[in-house]
């Protein structure tokens, strides 16, 4: 049995009770605002020896430190008890490194794997001072020498290592928050690109709005490139469910759509290559995707329309606006190839007007108590309110507007895309 100082005290009598899972005092309201709703800070106890253990124990009484003690006499019993099992895991942990399972400094990693959130102080004896320097190094927050610290230093300690862990686990969760939000700016720029035009019969405006309440992106994209012809291309397209992975995939859909249409092939043929790449590219057989492409030729009498499960159109005329149904086929990775069959649809233009191609998340909003959604009829009657105002301040108009009518019921759910395309008389 070594002695409380690690070898260089008296011999301690034989063994004593173990520490009673017992409060040793009250706790003070400052000790009540950093600790929750428990009146008291757990603390875990992990030491083999009963002569050490009951120093720290009398210590702790001592020190009027409001604490709730459990003892653990290995790292067997630690992990039990820090996983839960027997009540709230332990705010604290005061940790001998020669446990009867576990020896030296790989014991604080273990501990700190089985609880992350909990704080360590490391019980040294007077020889391996420098070994408590390297527990601090390895992760624990303080260390103490047994038999030589006094009740208020004890108590400073574990505050102190209290706070300081909740300091780092906030320094972490703020660092991963900002990994997170980098890691989403890119997927999406990647999901909303430049529009690749070369003439200027056709303008552009979109936005992006992804959905706050879920801190995620989803896999909403579009983009618009212009052949050598003068045929002006676009897609808009939305994948099920949010997440980087639902994110990372729309990016794989929005540049395959660029690179086949680039490369010549459009209609229902591109239709078929997004869904091979979808298939290859999902996570699970659940995935799936709508997609509506949108050819404006030369001229811009009519437009060539495909839609995979997509929501409809907004054409924008001068006399007002009105919801476009266009042939509708399955959306992309629903079907098995052999079974999915997608339409071209042609769509009379008027000479000057524009076209609004949009996701799900602009008319699925709530806007009444009893969970009405806004729906495809609300979204046409908030539109035709702007019908003479020009691309930008439509777009801005109609996405801030079907925001604020969900506000107050929940909100959206889901990302909103907006891609508008318009043009004026022809010469």
């Amino acid at each position: 049995m070594r002695s409380p100082v690690g070898g260089q005290g008296p011999e301690v009598p034989g063994p004593r009770a173990p520490v009673p899972q017992v409060p040793l005092a009250r706790v003070s309201p400052a000790d009540l605002a950093a600790g929750g709703d428990d009146p008291y800070l757990t603390v875990l106890l992990v030491e083999d020896d009963d002569g050490d253990a009951l120093l720290v124990e009398e210590t702790l009484r001592d020190s009027g430190l409001a604490v709730r003690l459990t003892r653990a006499r290995s790292l067997a019993e630690a992990r039990r008890e820090l996983s839960g099992e027997h009540g709230a895991p332990a705010r604290c942990v005061l940790l001998d490194l020669h446990l009867p399972d576990a020896q030296g400094l790989d014991v604080v990693g273990q501990v700190l794997a089985e609880s992350p959130r909990a704080a360590v102080v490391v019980l040294t004896g007077l020889a391996e001072e420098g070994v408590g320097l390297s527990a601090v190094a390895a992760g624990a927050q303080d260390y103490l020498i047994k038999g030589v610290f006094e009740p208020t230093v004890l108590a400073r300690s574990v505050r102190y290592a209290v706070q300081r862990r909740q300091i780092e686990q906030a320094a972490m969760a703020l660092e991963a928050s900002r990994m997170r939000a980098q890691e989403n700016a890119r997927l999406e720029r990647g999901l909303l690109p430049s529009p690749l035009l070369h003439g200027a019969g056709v303008q552009v405006v979109s936005r992006y709005e992804p959905s706050r309440s879920l801190g995620l992106l989803s896999g909403d994209f579009y983009d618009v490139v212009e052949a050598p012809d003068g045929t002006v291309h676009a897609v808009i397209g939305d994948v099920s469910g949010h997440g980087p992975d639902e994110a990372a995939l729309g990016v794989c859909l929005r540049v395959a759509w660029r690179s086949f249409t680039l490369a010549g092939v459009t209609g229902t043929g591109v239709c078929e290559l997004m869904q091979k790449v979808l298939v290859a590219e999902r996570t699970g057989p659940e995935i799936f995707a709508t997609v509506t492409t949108v050819e404006l030729p030369p001229g811009m009498t009519k437009a060539k329309v495909v839609r995979a499960g997509h929501p409809p159109l907004l054409l924008r005329e001068p006399a007002g606006v009105r919801l476009v149904e266009t042939a509708v086929g399955p959306a992309l990775g629903l079907l098995p190839d052999g079974r999915c069959h997608w339409r071209e649809d042609h769509l009379d233009l008027p000479a000057a007007g524009g076209l609004a191609l949009f996701t799900d998340g602009l008319f699925e909003g709530r806007v009444s108590a009893d969970g009405r959604r806004l729906g495809e009829d609300g979204l046409l009657a908030l539109a035709g309110r702007y019908t003479g105002r020009s691309a930008e301040e439509f777009v801005t108009a109609v996405i801030s507007e079907t925001r604020a009518l969900s506000a107050d019921h929940g909100g959206h759910s889901d990302d909103v895309a907006l891609l508008h395309l318009e043009w004026n008389e022809q010469k």
